[in-house]
């Protein structure tokens, strides 16, 4: 699959994510074996599961792990919707991936390339291959929306029950 076929499975758990009762961040990640095979996919579940650590990448990269039975994914390619976390970078990197693949740049909270660059830090035993920006705008896009209508619900409720 090509990398903007695999964002399309990133994609389809991010909007699963926000389609909960419970809405969740739309992230979506996915994580592809050296083979192509895809060994797991997973949407933020930090509302869903109340579990700050619940970020898709670390789902996806605990199933990966469960699916081929070790830790160490080398070989394996993460595609991740928002740029990760300087948590889910250290998770990424701990676990030996390969390469990263990621739509939309974060550039408040991002530690793959814009706030911070732990994936390819130089001072730790492992570096991760980048490619930033596939689907790039249909990922921003999904998380203008989100955060829209959360402000939209936010600002219609403010003046309920008060008279």
């Amino acid at each position: 699959m090509t990398d903007d076929e695999l964002m399309g499975l990133a994609i389809d758990e991010a909007r699963a994510a926000a389609a909960r009762d419970v809405a969740d961040v739309p992230i979506g990640a996915a994580v592809v074996g050296p083979d192509g095979t895809v060994l797991a996919t997973a949407g933020n579940r930090r509302e869903a599961d109340e579990d700050p650590t619940a970020h898709a990448e670390i789902l996806a990269l605990r199933e990966a792990a469960r699916v081929t039975g070790r830790w160490n994914l080398t070989g394996c390619t993460l595609v991740v919707t928002l740029e990760p976390c300087t948590m889910c970078a250290g998770a990424i990197v701990l676990a030996r991936t390969q390469r990263v693949v990621v739509g939309a740049p974060d550039p408040k909270a991002g530690a793959a390339g814009s706030l911070y660059d732990l994936v390819r830090e130089p001072r730790l035993n492992h570096r991760v291959e980048l490619t930033s920006g596939v689907r790039e705008q249909e990922c921003g896009d999904l998380l203008r929306e989100f955060f829209r209508a959360r402000r939209q619900r936010v600002v219609g409720t403010e003046g309920e029950g008060t008279s």
